[in-house]
């Protein structure tokens, strides 16, 4: 375990949303993954802890993880973030015009990512790992032996692919092509609270109903996409 790591997970919202406080106990620097819901509750964490949010991650563009209107709910997210502190909001390069669409944010308020990109924060390094499926630049975040996955996989589930830019194919790909590929002992750490609150990926591997596919094509049926 990294001594240096701080890492708390923040449940919030109607629709049991998990946003994450990462980080450094040397530095102070911290940042927030999907924030949404209570932006003030969530820097008033991160200063209760000494830390200085200098950035917010984007796992996806769905209104829940990052404000606007979902189901007629007005969701305060990156926007209110953003007026009451200056951040850089971490985006893939695939997420970006969906991004600005729904929040309001400009190009210069986006730090542009690509899969395999790192931020450094503290002595740890974050590696983003493109995992499209449930929107086109859905990423997951790997901080050391956690993985935050937000809406690509769940405990016991996985995100939809029904909405908007969701691809039953691509999300197969990412699942098996990339999460199932990181190390067993890696803990999971969900963007919804549906099944728990975190899990391993070698859990996940011998327990999660949409991982026992044998094949796509079993997955696509799964899905949906016969």
């Amino acid at each position: 375990m990294n001594d240096d790591l701080i890492v708390e997970q923040i449940l919030v919202g109607p629709m049991q949303n998990f946003v994450y406080l990462i980080g450094s106990r040397a530095t102070r620097e911290a940042v927030l993954v999907d924030p949404a819901w209570d932006i003030p509750g969530l820097l008033e964490r991160a200063a209760a802890r000494d830390l200085r949010v200098t950035h917010a991650l984007v796992t996806h563009y769905h209104p829940d993880h990052v404000g606007g209107n979902v189901f007629g709910l007005d969701v305060p997210g990156l926007a209110q973030l953003l007026d009451a502190q200056p951040t850089k909001v971490v985006v893939n390069k695939n997420e970006v015009d969906g991004l600005k669409k729904i929040t309001g944010l400009s190009d210069s308020d986006c730090l542009v990512v690509e899969g395999g990109d790192t931020l450094t924060i503290g002595e740890q390094q974050i590696r983003f790992l493109h995992t499209p499926g449930h929107t086109p630049g859905s990423q997951c975040f790997l901080v050391g032996e956690r993985l935050v996955s937000g809406d690509t996989l769940f405990i016991g589930s996985c995100g939809r692919v029904d909405l908007p830019g969701g691809n039953a194919e691509q999300l197969y790909e990412s699942l098996t092509g990339v999460l199932m590929k990181l190390d067993d002992k890696t803990i999971l750490l969900p963007g919804h609270a549906y099944g728990g609150h975190e899990s391993t990926i070698g859990h996940e591997k011998k327990t999660n109903s949409v991982l026992q596919m044998k094949s796509r094509a079993d997955w696509m049926r799964l899905m949906g996409h016969a």
